[in-house]
């Protein structure tokens, strides 16, 4: 470039600006710094960073689907619980929504970046649909209260019988 007024025109009126390599350089400059801070940022989506102020809970699932079991059957799931803050995670408690579901939970603190597991076991024993809740209390600046559910079917087993069956009293007449 020359260093010749441009004479092009803007929404400001025209621009009788010089184009000099100067400012040609300065453009560059501007133009690849905004390119790398665009760039850098979509490049850390994906990461878990630990932040914030105050500790924070994160859940690797919000449901756990059993699908459907057998009557009697193992019915515990694991719940994986991560410190994403900067302060340490503390859970207060974990309650399940009835007898049936019963969770089991570590109040050591949770440092930041770090991980706990909550153990979940329902009650297969009974039959029917599984819709339950455990509430996980903490101070979580994010969730002090989260919910976490489980789901699923409990079906009979096949040496279950549908049907009770009446025993045989010794105190029963006979018909000899």
């Amino acid at each position: 470039m020359s260093g010749k007024p441009t004479g092009k025109s803007s929404i400001f009126g025209t621009a009788d600006k010089l184009e000099t390599p100067t400012n040609n350089m300065k453009k560059l400059i501007a133009t690849l710094s905004l390119s790398a801070l665009v760039l850098g940022a979509v490049a850390q989506e994906n990461t878990a960073a630990v932040g914030g102020s105050g500790p924070m809970i994160t859940v690797d699932k919000e449901v756990h689907d059993y699908g459907t079991i057998d009557q009697g059957a193992n019915g515990t799931c694991e719940f994986k619980v991560t410190n994403t803050g900067d302060q340490p995670l503390i859970i207060s408690s974990c309650k399940g929504s009835c007898g049936c579901t019963v969770p089991q939970c570590e109040t050591a603190p949770v440092a930041p970046g770090a991980s706990t597991t909550i153990t979940v076991k329902y009650d297969t024993s009974r039959l029917g649909p599984i819709n339950k809740n455990v509430t996980v209390s903490s101070n979580a600046v994010n969730s002090p209260t989260k919910i976490l559910r489980i789901k699923g079917e409990v079906k009979a087993s096949a040496s279950t019988p549908t049907s009770p069956v009446k025993a045989t009293s010794p105190m029963a007449p006979t018909s000899n």
